[in-house]
């Protein structure tokens, strides 16, 4: 019994200091639906609201609707914890969250901010998660905004609904949408939130002219639509994209048509063809049989409204937002053995993979991927999985705005190896997170893996515990945040105690690349001859 009431102290303790952190006291201000309050750290001078909704919680009627305005409230509402996430399945072993679960009312931002009581005009950063759109919480201690905040920016992250309950098109949704649509409710989230911003973000210090909008992976694919959306292009000010652009092969949206069927047989797969059966589910009946299917999500849609046409087609007719763009890539995104499929590394392996994939080019294929020896091929693999995985489509995007644009592009290749894990019993699993070593040890990294880059450019690698940081690894943080800060601040991330960053021209054979590393430094493109010939392989030139 003394034990249960030890333990019962203990968890109110905790319970309270998580609403009312030490060295912290409540602030209050006024947003347009009523007055938020949250908290003031004073050792770091950042006040931040967390879990601010910013639209109706689209559950009901509201399931697979565009978010709608909020209603306003009389009383003082708490926003000192993060708000629920959108319902996801775990899915990547290196998402943590700190929110109050998952639910359909997911629709909440958190608000980091720098300012004082007379502070105005200050940049903003509106940061989208990756998760390829069937998981991931603006609530990861991996996408904090106090250390950026610190930098002298608003910091913004956004919940926005996923999966089926984001990205579901169905017949019966498209009828009874004003516009005619459907799908592509997570992008509509973004959206409201981004409307959100300019109405509120001048009580927090905040410049609505000066928001610049960024994410990783799925995040960096939602920065890329949003540049290209008519709904969205004039709310921004700038963009940065981390591995990831909407372009075919990566999560590249589908005609309305083809979603509609692909959601019409999918509710009929499951034994609720209509609408009106899909609106009737539990949230957890809805889960299960998503889950239960092995479907990974949704597209995006064309769906005449959000998107018109693709990336490419907008981006060519000069329509997207004319802002500036930074944005790269890692140097090893994904491991060779993508591409091998578990075959050994040498060379009758490797070209009989590229004949198996590529049957009337794949003589260019071993040109540009050059493969003599067994380290050469482990390159090779590597960099072909990573390019038909996410490199080519982040580089096509870059490619499409700085010869469709008249503001400045920065390209960087990011390239810092993680340091050794704490715990060497552990390996690192394929889709994040770490697992028990079982059987010979996995061979090393050649390159920086996929999402390796967030703590880094975000300042937090303290919030990862996982892995044994070292000088060099806080140095590169820094070197890289600084970065970001820069060019959300300026449009251009060159400034004191950097290399020199140049930015790419349209008429550039061989454009510029910061190399982001111990020693960062600019290069010039010495691979784009593999990105004009996947241009061709998936039609995007």
């Amino acid at each position: 019994m003394k034990k249960f009431i030890l333990l019962c102290i203990y968890l109110l303790i905790c319970q309270y200091t998580y609403g009312q952190p030490r060295g912290s006291f409540a602030v209050q201000t006024s947003i347009e639906n009523g007055v938020i309050e949250g908290l003031y750290d004073v050792k770091s001078g950042v006040q931040f609201y967390l879990g601010i909704p910013y639209a109706k919680p689209p559950v009901g009627l509201l399931r697979w609707k565009a978010p709608q305005p909020i209603s306003n409230w009389k009383e003082t509402r708490q926003t000192k914890a993060f708000g629920p996430g959108p319902v996801q399945a775990a899915v990547f072993g290196d998402m943590n969250f700190r929110g109050d679960g998952f639910s359909e009312d997911c629709l909440y931002l958190n608000v980091w901010t720098p300012a004082k009581r007379n502070t105005t005009g200050l940049p903003v950063l509106v940061y989208f998660y990756g998760g390829g759109m069937v998981a991931g919480d603006g609530s990861e201690p991996r996408y904090d905004g106090a250390s950026m905040a610190k930098k002298g920016i608003v910091v913004l992250t956004v919940n926005y609904r996923l999966n089926i309950f984001g990205f579901l098109a169905h017949p019966e949704l498209s009828k009874e949408s004003p516009y005619k649509g459907s799908g592509n409710y997570g992008l509509l989230d973004q959206q409201a939130a981004l409307r959100w911003v300019k109405k509120n973000i001048a009580a927090f210090g905040g410049d609505p002219k000066k928001v610049t909008i960024a994410g990783e992976s799925a995040g960096s694919i939602s920065v890329s639509i949003q540049m290209a959306s008519p709904l969205s292009k004039d709310l921004i000010a700038g963009a940065i994209g981390e591995s990831g652009a909407a372009i075919n092969p990566t999560l590249s949206p589908v005609t309305l048509a083809d979603a509609e069927k692909t959601g019409q047989d999918f509710a009929k797969s499951i034994g609720y063809p209509t609408l009106a059966q899909l609106r009737a589910l539990s949230t957890r009946d809805l889960f299960e049989l998503y889950v239960d299917s092995k479907r990974f999500g949704f597209p995006s849609v064309m769906d005449g409204y959000v998107l018109p046409k693709s990336l490419p087609e907008i981006f060519k007719a000069k329509e997207q937002a004319q802002v500036p763009l930074m944005l790269g890539w890692n140097s090893a995104e994904i491991p060779g053995m993508a591409f091998m499929q578990g075959l050994p590394y040498n060379e009758e392996n490797f070209v009989k993979k590229a004949k198996d994939v590529y049957p009337n080019s794949y003589t260019e294929v071993l040109t540009l991927y050059p493969h003599s020896t067994p380290k050469e091929i482990e390159e090779s693999a590597t960099a072909l999985a990573s390019d038909r995985f996410i490199a080519y489509s982040t580089w096509k995007w870059f490619d499409l705005h700085r010869k469709n644009g008249n503001n400045q592009v920065y390209r960087y290749l990011y390239s810092k190896l993680r340091p050794p894990l704490i715990d060497q019993s552990l390996t690192t699993g394929l889709a994040g997170g770490t697992q028990k070593q079982q059987g010979p040890k996995a061979p090393d990294l050649i390159g920086a893996p996929h999402a390796c880059e967030i703590e880094y450019c975000m300042g937090n690698l303290g919030s990862n515990t996982v892995f044994a940081w070292t000088a060099d690894d806080y140095a590169v943080s820094e070197t890289m945040q600084n970065y970001f800060a820069n060019f959300i601040k300026n449009g251009n991330p060159n400034g004191a105690n950097l290399s020199e960053w140049p930015a790419a021209s349209a008429a550039d054979v061989t454009p510029p690349v910061m190399v982001i590393d111990v020693q960062s430094k600019t290069i010039r493109a010495k691979d784009d001859a593999r990105y004009l010939f996947l241009d061709k392989a998936y039609k995007n030139n």
